[in-house]
């Protein structure tokens, strides 16, 4: 049963993804900027719902923008989960956009590559941030630097969030910088002890084809997305201290999560979804 359950989702997803693929490449080709926010998200709730994932989203993404959000990373996963959330891109790290497949929705979803062991390349890449956000683009960095095992954050690279500050300090004024917190909770409607958490979480040296089968075979994973108090960033801000109470802000909101104490909207997200990416739009 969960191995016709997975073939069934793989013929979904490739009949979604034939329809939504080339509209964005074309929307991207002709820079309709509406439409190349639009169809990724709209990608991405399609594939939640095949694949059986139901998102329940905390909190309020920021009114203001520019717009830079800080979050942990577990899997993955992350990226369509957050995906479904609001129209918004990844700094991401370079070699990912080598990756079969992933590497194509990486480079649809208009991510920023990051190669961090080429500092003469820093630069351009701090230039394209800045222009992302100035346009109005609402970017994704991954604190962490990589993936975790789900139970614990890892530390929060402040290499990372120093070089996205390089690039926030060339758009002048303010920044909102705002945590976000992904926990996965729940498999099959039973909470995910520490035993089942690394099997949802993608990380270390696991292969991704057998990780992605076994997600297709089992689906109907809870995950937590929650929002933390946006952070102002301005001239003169000291970066390390906003990676810090980031990532202070992160952990308090997965170990609410894993507690429980985060209220759910019933049925996952779907009406806070819908609504989180009006406001974005409309920001």
């Amino acid at each position: 049963m969960t191995t016709f359950r997975a073939i069934l989702s793989i013929i979904a997803l490739a009949l979604v993804s034939v329809i939504l693929i080339p509209l964005q490449f074309i929307a991207m080709g002709l820079k309709w900027t509406s439409a190349m926010r639009r169809l990724p998200l709209l990608w991405h709730r399609c594939a939640v719902r095949i694949l059986g994932i139901r998102v329940h989203v905390h909190g309020k993404v920021a009114d203001t923008r520019p717009l830079l959000v800080v979050s942990n990373h577990v899997s993955w996963l992350d990226i369509t989960v957050l995906g479904s959330v609001m129209p918004l891109s990844f700094i991401s790290k370079a070699e990912v956009a080598s990756w079969p497949i992933f590497g194509l929705f990486a480079k649809l979803q208009r991510s920023v590559f990051v190669e961090r062991e080429k500092r003469a390349k820093t630069g351009s890449v701090a230039e394209q941030i800045a222009d992302r956000l100035k346009a109005g683009d609402v970017l994704v960095l991954f604190g962490e630097g990589t993936s975790s095992n789900g139970i614990h954050v890892l530390p929060f690279r402040t290499a990372l969030v120093g070089g996205a500050a390089r690039a926030i300090e060339s758009v002048g004024g303010s920044v909102t910088v705002q945590p976000l917190a992904i926990n996965y909770t729940q498999l099959h409607g039973l909470p995910i002890g520490r035993f089942h958490k690394p099997r949802v979480a993608w990380y270390g040296d696991m292969e991704m084809a057998s990780h992605l089968w076994w997600v297709l075979k089992h689906g109907e994973i809870d995950v937590d997305v929650a929002f933390g108090e946006p952070l102002a960033f301005g001239e003169g801000a000291d970066r390390k201290r906003v990676a810090r109470d980031a990532e202070t802000a992160v952990r308090r909101l997965v170990g609410e999560a894993t507690a429980g104490r985060l209220t759910r909207s019933p049925k996952g997200a779907g009406p806070a979804q819908e609504r989180h990416a009006d406001e974005t739009e409309a920001a």
